[in-house]
């Protein structure tokens, strides 16, 4: 990864998370943006994510990999696994999650959350880096920025939910409305709570 410049943006949603990071990987222009701020400081409950979509939306993206640390709840997706889920569930509550809410009507179908053609190129790249990656899985997105207690985890467990983060709702219905492709490449970096 090669960065080249870095820029702060302003949008009538107020200021991104962090400074959007202008880069090359490899042949491909990307952007890169801190969705926690720089130094982590932005509590997951507290981050302006319609800024950060518009942001990226602004300058030309069409594409966004979210990278996410989350918990495993499925037993198969244990610790250090990769996860690429095909589905979410929103536990989340308070947070600016819509476009459509400045006198403008806007439906967007969601039955599928994340954009397949971009998950498959996922799935690919890993196929041919030899990564393990798990295909498919729920998201379940909680509020935080505390952990679940033990029982929480046992409902998102009945509710379905493979893994648990904190950030996955509103940013994948946010790009939708954005009209930009998202899918999650999410780390599972311990197992959720009374699974460890």
């Amino acid at each position: 990864l090669e960065l080249t410049d870095t820029r702060t943006f302003e949008t009538e949603y107020g200021v991104p998370s962090a400074a959007l990071e202008f880069g090359r990987f490899g042949q491909q222009p990307v952007v890169f943006l801190a969705r926690h701020g720089k130094g982590h400081t932005v509590p997951p409950h507290q981050v302006n994510y319609r800024a950060n979509i518009q942001a990226l939306k602004q300058v030309g993206v069409e594409k966004i990999i979210a990278v996410n640390a989350v918990g495993g709840i499925n037993p198969q997706m244990g610790a250090e696994s990769l996860v690429i889920p095909d589905q979410i569930i929103d536990y989340t509550w308070g947070r600016e999650f819509t476009f459509a809410d400045q006198g403008n009507v806007l439906h967007v179908d969601f039955s599928y959350p994340y954009s397949e053609p971009l998950r498959q190129s996922l799935l690919t790249a890993a196929a041919e880096l030899g990564l393990e990656v798990h295909d498919g899985g729920v998201y379940g997105a909680t509020q935080g920025p505390r952990l679940e207690t033990a029982a929480e985890v046992d409902r998102l467990e009945r509710d379905g939910c493979d893994i648990v983060g904190m950030t996955g709702m509103p940013e994948a219905p946010l790009a939708r409305e954005a009209e930009l492709e998202y899918a999650c490449l999410s780390l599972v970096v311990n197992m959720a709570a009374g699974r460890s």
